[in-house]
């Protein structure tokens, strides 16, 4: 355990004061014999926590920006994918300590990943207080922020569809399960969209709600109401034009 420990702090950079926070941050439910004894009440504070930080971040970053548009972003920022990409790009899930079932798992749920960086925001806030958190937070909140503000759709797709369908077709889109697989632990979803008589391609996802979001995504490519610029980056338009940064 004092190898994991040290690999942590290493990789979020924070020499902790009290090391049983961070232990405590590491250790799944299914470790222990009491759900108290494990990271999930600080992973309620630590949802909490990275909220406030987002916020603030948001409010201190974008002065012009309206109540609607800031609450827009903070959902993509705080979003369990989010905190899912960040805490695998960090390789926390790696320093999991979890129980002998979980470790013969070929690929633990994301959900996990995500899990984890909500307890280690709660541990280093504990541990160290929330201007040392939000220190610890802003370089890896930032991208996914200023991209979210960019983006004009802030990854939800299924918003931006079905603002387009009641506009261009005074209808709502309709998702469809065609399929599902996978064990009830990790399953997987394949969703299709219909709009105004016409299907759009099929898109698996690791949830119905990722499906949709994807399917959703795919359909608004077909109709020309996303484009990908020359970064790479998805952009909505409006009345033919690319919304600009």
């Amino acid at each position: 355990m004092d190898d994991i420990l040290a690999d942590a702090q290493r990789t979020l950079g924070v020499e902790f004061r009290a090391i049983e926070h961070l232990e405590l941050a590491l250790r799944h439910a299914s470790h222990s014999e009491c759900r108290l004894d494990s990271n999930e009440r600080l992973e309620f504070l630590g949802d909490a926590v990275l909220g406030m930080v987002v916020c603030e971040r948001i409010f201190e970053r974008f002065p012009e920006a309206l109540e609607g548009e800031m609450t827009k972003i903070k959902s993509t920022v705080v979003s369990r994918k989010t905190c899912a990409d960040i805490a695998e790009k960090m390789g926390l899930e790696q320093l999991l300590v979890l129980g002998k079932g979980m470790q013969t798992q070929d690929r633990l749920p994301r959900s996990l990943a995500a899990a984890v960086l909500e307890a280690v925001i709660a541990a280093v806030y504990l541990d160290q207080g929330f201007h040392a958190t939000k220190a610890f937070l802003v370089p890896l909140l930032d991208p996914y922020i200023e991209e979210a503000e960019r983006s004009g759709h802030q990854q939800n797709f299924k918003s931006v569809l079905q603002q387009h369908a009641q506009a261009a077709f005074g209808e709502s889109p309709i998702y469809r399960v065609l399929d599902e697989k996978g064990p009830d632990h990790a399953k997987a979803f394949k969703v299709a969209v219909e709009l105004a008589g016409e299907g759009f391609p099929a898109c698996w996802g690791q949830s119905k709600k990722q499906a949709e979001q994807q399917a959703a995504e795919s359909a608004l490519h077909k109709m020309g109401v996303l484009i990908r610029d020359e970064n790479g980056r998805v952009r909505v338009v409006d009345d033919g034009m690319a919304l600009s940064d």
